[in-house]
């Protein structure tokens, strides 16, 4: 699949070359998509910002995650 990190960042920002220059924003989150988020950013030469999604649980099981919100949103 890929190599690490690094490698995937590389190979979206390849199939995202169109986009070098644009009017473009990189979104990455939390553990290993900030990395991957990071290197296409660069590749692209766009900025880059990091959004912090919070789990949605599932009712009496917590830990089961359904969903993710991110923002000033309250559910």
């Amino acid at each position: 699949m890929f190599a690490d990190r690094r490698d995937a960042g590389l190979r979206l920002a390849s199939a995202l070359s169109d986009l070098a220059g644009s009017d473009v924003l990189v979104l990455a989150i939390p553990r290993g998509g900030v990395e991957v988020g990071a290197t296409v950013a660069d590749a692209l030469g766009a900025p880059l910002d990091v959004v912090i999604p919070r789990k949605i649980g599932a009712p009496g099981n917590p830990e089961l995650g359904l969903g993710a919100v991110a923002g000033p949103v309250e559910v």
